[in-house]
This record gives structure tokens, C-alpha cells and sequence, in this order.
């Protein structure tokens, strides 16, 4: 598609037991933060990086909390398609994950009614192509390491405030695509 914004999809679950990261203290001082078992409450966060040449590279997300399901539905993906198309005002290339719900048939029956929409699949173990992977690894590395979560809803405004910074920072997003090595020419 001529034109069109290139998109990489992904979506992540995160726990309010903590990630590690490594920290300093003094020698023999080790710091320990502890936390009451293992928590099952789990928010799924949906992701998109958005590309087009001669444009500001894009970040859009959607949490979804737990709510008996883990996972996003087809549904949720395709109020999630909708999103991008209307926030950037063009037609989309989509490149994603082969999961089941990907190629759900409601999913591929609304892929197939709109033109502005083309639907492309990453090879299965190809998570390095999948610039979404970058923007998880930096939310974990950076805001969400080290902090005991006390609620889910703390858990959400720290993924909140991650995502926020690393969505107004362009050069965050263009070096998440540098690092799968793919590159976005003009046609």
C-alpha cells in the first residue's frame, strides 16, 4: 500500500510481583525488597509502533486489567485497529504475531471489509523483527524494575507514566526499529 504507515503489534502481561534489576548499595549491604508471594492479578497491555518516512514515529497502547480472560479478544484487536487508522489518518500495514486470535474469523472478516487495512504475519520465533519487543524490554528495564507494586491499579499508572515518556520520545521508537535491523525507505 502506497502511502501507508507501517505497524508492529504486540501485547504483554505484567504481574505486581516486581521484575529484579540490579541496583547499588554498599558492600555487604545488600538491598531486599520484599514482597507476599506471588500475585496473580495481571494487566495485558496491547502495543503498536507506527513508522511512515518523513513522519514522527508513533507509540499506541491500550491496557486491558484482568477480568477472567488473559488475553485480548479479537474484539479488543479490532477496536484497537480502529484507533490508529483514525489517529493517523491513513491506511495501515499491519505486522504481527501468528496467534490464534490474530487470525480469528471475526478478525480476518473486518481485516477483509476495510481497504485501508492490510494484514501481514512475523514468521513464528521472530521476536528480534518485532520492534514492540524493545519498547517492553525498555518499560521493564526502566520503570517498572525494583518498585513493589501495591495494587494493580499502581501497577497501571507506572505502565501509564513509562509508556507516556517513551511515546513522546521518537528517537526511543526509531531506535527500537534500528535494532531489528529493518529500515523503512520511501516508495
Amino acid at each position: 500500500m502506497r502511502g501507508a504507515w507501517l505497524v508492529f503489534e504486540d501485547e504483554a502481561g505484567f504481574s505486581t510481583t516486581p521484575p529484579q534489576a540490579r541496583t547499588w548499595s554498599q558492600r555487604g549491604r545488600t538491598p531486599v525488597a520484599r514482597v507476599r508471594g506471588r500475585s496473580r492479578r495481571r494487566v495485558s497491555i496491547a502495543a503498536l509502533t507506527c513508522y511512515k518516512p518523513s513522519h514522527r514515529s508513533r507509540l499506541i497502547y491500550r491496557p486491558r486489567r484482568d477480568d477472567g480472560r488473559k488475553s485480548f479478544s479479537w474484539h479488543d484487536y479490532r477496536d484497537l485497529l480502529i484507533a490508529p487508522h483514525q489517529q493517523l489518518g491513513g491506511p495501515i500495514v499491519l505486522i504481527w504475531f501468528n496467534l490464534n486470535v490474530h487470525k480469528a474469523t471475526g478478525l480476518r472478516e473486518f481485516a477483509a471489509s476495510w481497504d485501508w487495512l492490510a494484514i501481514y504475519y512475523l514468521p513464528p520465533n521472530a521476536l528480534d523483527l518485532n520492534p514492540v519487543e524493545r519498547i517492553w524490554s525498555l518499560l521493564r528495564r526502566g520503570w517498572l524494575s525494583n518498585v513493589a507494586f501495591s495494587t494493580p491499579e499502581h501497577l497501571v499508572q507506572h505502565i501509564r507514566r513509562g509508556l507516556r515518556h517513551i511515546q513522546y520520545r521518537s528517537d526511543l521508537l526509531d531506535g527500537c526499529l534500528a535494532e531489528t535491523g529493518l529500515t523503512i525507505r520511501p516508495t
